[in-house]
């Protein structure tokens, strides 16, 4: 479940919902922003909020709260509580900021009086809505409602800008009568059931799934899938083998996905699938619109359905034909065109139901006045264009076009209008007035209702789920992640269909008017299937329907989850003796690790009943390592001050009576389940356990580790006793056995002493007890022989320190190039210490680069595993640590670039892309200019005069800034080229022709575009600019058919196709069409033309650049990163 930090109100107003403790929100033109704090994403919140297990379902309880605040401007506190009221049970009261909570507006706030005395976990959900009230004029009462699921961390809700204190202030306003304010607080409260023992399967007979973040949306659109037998047959009919993984294959993975939905008892986990499909982490904490997921995986399965034996799977189901035509009234002439569909997209602003937008999507249109039709030989004509339905699926996805782009307030906003829909849907009606001539009229369009996705939210975010009838039966359920329940058809129609709620209070009374709440929570995708092919699509799916292999795979993996389940469920009964031997220390240490002893994941586990004794546990330990009990000895680990993890005591003979149990509560002060253990054996010439000596206080227990500086090499080599009075030059030659050499060879030895943050490793003095340099158990003593002179020069590391220091901190660096950031080319082992210098040398020696300052390094991003946006300026980063730390995240992932000029003296050079356009050209040809910053535009245009193709040597050339197909500027030659952005804006150079620069007095300079109306936008005029727009100078008095042979000839168009153009006059998005007789100067006024992009002529024809074989999604939020599946 997805709980919001905020969401719009209305569409009035969309204002954020915050906790009065976070950081407050800042209202602009633009839309609202947060001021430093990041809101928690999807999965943040999931994982916290009580809200997760629980779902409304009584009915509510509802009461207001009236709260009269006299003196109020003379308030002098910055926040203020009301009274305590109680609704349902539950205590609330009101919490004001009168000067503002950080911003110029009333902040007004929802507040749980008895939070801090509630018990852990706690939760409540609450509709309500706060007002102040007008007491001049009430209808302007300034009124704000919303919903909320209370808990510990977000006590409190409510608007942060509730209403302009320069309003609130106002004598003249009336929200201030004799300095008394009034608020109101209407509050509807419903009791939840708790869900953490809920069992989706015993309950309803099916499972859900598990939100990996953000992945609700995808959540909804599988589950509808899922309960389409014919659909989920052919995925099961899909080839794969047994050699497939899950992770690299969509079929396998959406296999098992399904299985596990048919057969697992628990939730089931969509992390193969989103792997499969090339995303990592980040994007599952992406929330998307789940009509473009359905588009996108649809096209997938489309394509790895081809050349099998299910190929054509998602045509048969989902895809229907409609018919755009063009009518003339007064000639025989109709054009029509065939087009496919896998989904609707319906309106619903403005119409009551399904029916009515099924009214408006074969709405006809009239070409007729200023907007004829050209009807090829017959010129310009009235006519009919519109929209029949040749034949429509047997599943019929019908998308509600609940988002809508608000060109007033340039932003998205949601449509929470009521809009119902039938339990039954007749397309034939009224004698089929949806379909075609052409329509096969002996197919009967009935529909029953089987899924009915919902989003509940805002614009910014929210959350989806799907209540869905599997069988087409009576009973609907809600599918909402990881809880499936039963629920009835009003909650699964009715309550869906949005506008507002409407709750009448409990409290008889003064003021007793009727709650409305809106509803946020509504209908957003409908599925259904045809009454007639019910039996195709709802096929038989059993297990013969999956591939054997799959079945194997899968059953095996139930068998584990199980045994792991089972473990868990027996866990609090075991403790886990994690037992560390020198056998262990010779095995890791110089290979897996340096520092300290032994890595206690690598050792020996046992998992022993707490209730054993630990005598008889050292049975299980003879048994396992042939060890005899009375040669064990046992010690404990103890992690010290300076964060090292050694030996550090004995048990002792009272201890060793205790249970294992007990024990593990003594020595874990995180009581956690584990108890780790080092075991001392003696070993006797022949290699025999032999029983531990007597061990005294004077007694030290110290491990040896032996240094090779000319192999580079640490190793493990025995552990020795010592006495505490005596001194390191008495073991030498016990030491030198150990390692192998003459009893006379001069050794040093050094103190490993700490690791973190950074390496200490103390030369030992020979002559000074090992008291005198405080020794004491479990100490760590590396030794080598002597290092001359000559070795120092000879060996890179040629003592213990530095072996040490270099060990912590080399680095292994994948080093990719950033033409190929998916794919490491070579990996360097480098060290953190590296300076910037240190690393572009060995990556351009790697290379085979001769300067490393051509070598450019861009650093990684850690959670879009992208590389960073910007690369790293020359010698600005002084370590290779400083290179790879992103925040709190140290990645080992560089990207490099070969330039052709030093990186200096690139940083001081402005590289623009620029596109020359020559006359006789269709495609432009792409510069690479690259010139000091301060540089100018005349010095850019030079520089394409030398490389680009001429049409004759004088030449002039002029630099526009395009965006989508419109000219904005023309560049002044003697702008500075340090700020000219190519990043977002087209840069395009071209010749200035020869009539432009004799323009006379009276002519005009105008701008050309092409665009064509959006068939789409069902009868909204949206104009969509396309191609390369272009100046064109109009002489006074020249007509349009003038104007046109001059556009024709400028742009080489053929005289058939040009036939079909037309001509407007557009301003601000609008068409006004032009005659051939029409004086085209006396459309545009007389002022500076480059600042005029919006009003220009247009020239109405199809585009034809290639387009998706989908309707473009018309709900996408404008933020939304676009899904991809990548494999």
């Amino acid at each position: 479940m997805t709980l919001m930090t905020h969401q719009p109100l209305d569409q009035d107003d969309e204002e954020m919902l915050v906790p009065s403790s976070g950081l407050v929100e800042v209202q602009s033109l633009e839309g609202p922003q947060l001021l430093e704090s990041p809101q928690p994403m999807e999965g943040q919140t999931e994982g916290t909020n009580a809200a997760e297990n629980q779902v409304v379902e009584e009915p509510p309880q509802a009461s207001r709260f009236t709260w009269t605040v006299d003196n109020f401007s003379r308030l002098n506190v910055k926040k203020q509580y009301s009274d305590t009221f109680v609704v349902g049970s539950y205590k609330w009261r009101v919490l004001i900021f009168p000067k503002g909570n950080n911003v110029d507006h009333l902040s007004m706030y929802l507040d749980v009086a008895d939070s801090g005395s509630l018990p852990y976990g706690w939760s409540r959900y609450a509709q309500f809505s706060l007002a102040v009230i007008n007491q001049i004029q009430p209808k302007f009462t300034v009124k704000k409602d919303t919903q909320h699921q209370f808990h510990a961390r977000e006590s409190d809700w409510g608007f942060t800008s509730f209403m302009p204190l320069s309003d609130l202030y106002d004598p003249n306003k009336g929200f201030l009568l004799n300095d008394t304010c009034i608020i109101e607080a209407d509050v509807a409260v419903r009791k939840v059931t708790d869900f953490w023992t809920y069992d989706s399967k015993k309950e309803t007979g099916y499972v859900g799934l598990k939100n990996q973040g953000a992945t609700c949306y995808m959540n909804s659109l599988l589950q509808f899938l899922f309960h389409i037998p014919y659909f989920r047959k052919a995925v099961y009919h899909m080839p794969t083998t047994e050699s497939d993984m899950p992770s690299g294959s969509i079929p396998l993975a959406l296999q098992s996905l399904f299985y596990k939905l048919q057969f697992n008892e628990t939730s089931v986990s969509t992390k193969e699938l989103t792997k499969s499909f090339g995303w990592d982490t980040y994007d599952s904490f992406l929330q998307h619109d789940v009509q473009e997921l359905n588009r996108v995986l649809s096209e997938k399965l489309e394509d790895k359905m081809k050349g099998t034996v299910v190929e054509g799977t998602i045509q048969k189901l989902f895809e229907g034909h409609h018919m755009n035509y063009i009518e003339c009234i007064n000639v025989n002439f109709k054009s029509t065109r065939k087009e496919s569909f896998y989904d609707l997209q319906l309106d619903v602003k403005g119409c009551a139901d399904i029916y009515a937008s099924f009214d408006k999507y074969v709405e006809v249109e009239r070409l007729e006045g200023d907007n004829k039709y050209h009807a090829e030989e017959h010129g310009l004509q009235d006519a009919k264009k519109g929209v029949l339905f040749i034949d429509f699926p047997p599943v019929l996805q019908l998308q509600l076009k609940r988002f809508e782009y608000d060109f007033m307030r340039d932003t998205m906003v949601k449509i929470n209008d009521r809009y119902e829909f039938p339990l039954e849907l007749d397309l034939d009606r009224e004698n089929g007035k949806y379909l075609s001539p052409d329509a096969d009229r002996s197919v009967r369009n009935l529909y029953t209702l089987h899924s009915v996705l919902v989003h509940s939210g805002g614009v910014h975010g929210g959350h989806y789920y799907a209540f869905i009838r599997p069988t087409l039966s009576e009973q609907w359920y809600k599918f909402e992640d990881e809880r499936v329940t039963k629920e009835d058809m009003k909650k699964a129609l009715e309550e869906q269909y949005g506008g507002e709620e409407e709750l009448p209070p409990t409290s008889p009374g003064y003021n007793n008017a009727p709650f409305k709440f809106t509803k946020y929570s509504n209908a957003y995708m409908l599925v259904y299937v045809r009454e007639s092919d019910k039996e195709k699509v709802f096929c038989d799916v059993d297990e013969k329907d999956i591939a054997e292999h799959l079945r194997i795979r899968l059953k095996k993996e139930r068998e584990e989850k199980e045994d792991k389940r089972k473990y868990k469920a027996q866990a609090h009964l075991y403790t886990i003796i994690k037992v560390a031997h020198d056998d262990d220390l010779r095995e890791q240490i110089g290979k897996d690790i340096y520092f300290d002893l032994v890595d206690h994941d690598r050792v020996h586990n046992f998992r022993i009943q707490k209730q054993m004794s630990f005598v008889q546990f050292k049975e299980e330990v003879a048994k396992e390592f042939g060890i005899p009990v009375q040669c064990q000895r046992f010690w404990y680990w103890a992690k010290r001050q300076n964060h090292t993890y050694r030996p550090n005591r004995p048990l002792t003979p009272q201890e060793e009576l205790q249970s294992v149990g007990q024990l593990r509560e003594q020595s874990n002060k995180l009581h956690n389940a584990e108890l780790k253990l080092f075991l001392e054996v003696e070993r006797g010439q022949d290699l025999c356990p032999l029983p531990p000596p007597d061990k005294t206080k004077d007694d030290i227990l110290l491990f040896f580790k032996l240094y090779d500086p000319k192999r580079e090499e640490l190793r493990y080599v025995g552990r020795l006793y010592v006495k505490s009075t005596g001194k390191p030059v008495e073991i030498l030659k016990r030491l030198n056995e150990l390692a192998g050499f003459d009893p006379d060879e001069e050794i040093e030895l050094y103190e490993e002493v700490k690791f973190e943050p950074c390496v200490m490793c103390d030369r030992l003095d020979m002559r000074a007890s090992f008291r005198m340099s405080q020794i004491e158990d479990g100490d760590i003593i590396c030794f080598q022989k002597i290092a001359n002179l000559q070795s120092e020069e000879e060996y890179r590391y040629p003592d213990v320190p530095s072996f040490l220091e270099y060990v912590k901190n080399r680095q292994i660096v994948h080093i990719r190039s950033l033409e190929r950031p998916k794919e490491d080319d070579f990996s360097l082992e480098l060290s953190k210490l590296h300076t910037y210098d240190d690393v572009v040398e060995r990556v351009a020696q790697k290379l085979g680069v001769e300067d490393p300052s051509k070598i450019r390094l861009t650093p990684h991003n850690c959670y879009s595993q992208q590389p960073k946006p910007h690369p790293i300026k020359y010698r600005a980063a002084e370590h290779l640590l400083d290179m790879l730390v992103h925040y709190n995240q140290i990645s080992d992932i560089l990207y490099y670039e070969v330039l052709d000029i030093p990186l200096p003296e690139l940083q001081c050079l402005k590289t623009l892309k620029v596109a020359f356009y020559r006359a006789s050209e269709n495609e432009p040809d792409i510069h690479n200019i690259r010139l000091p910053k301060q540089s100018t535009v005349e010095d850019v245009l030079n520089e394409i005069k030398t490389r680009a193709e001429l049409s004759h040597p004088s030449a002039e050339l002029r630099l526009l800034e395009v965006f989508y197909h419109k000219i904005y500027k023309i560049f002044p030659l003697n702008e500075k080229i340090e700020n000219i952005n190519d990043q977002y804006w087209t840069l395009r150079a071209e010749e200035i022709p020869e009539e432009e620069k004799n323009i006379g007095p009276h002519d005009r300079l105008i701008h050309v575009y092409h665009f064509t109306k959006d068939t789409a936008a069902q009868n909204q005029m949206q104009i969509q600019n396309f191609g390369e727009p272009f100046f064109l100078v109009i002489h006074e008095g020249e007509t349009l058919s003038e104007v046109k042979v001059r556009v024709q000839k400028k742009l080489q168009i053929s005289d058939e196709e040009f036939s079909k153009w037309r001509f407007a006059f557009l301003s601000l998005g609008r068409p006004e069409y032009l005659l051939d007789s029409d004086i085209v100067s006396s459309r545009f006024q007389k002022k500076d033309v480059y600042g005029a992009w919006e009003q220009y002529l247009g020239l109405e024809h199809s585009d034809n650049t290639p387009k998706r074989p989908f309707t473009a999604n018309q709900n996408r939020h404008t933020y939304e990163k676009a899904i991809k599946i990548y494999n």
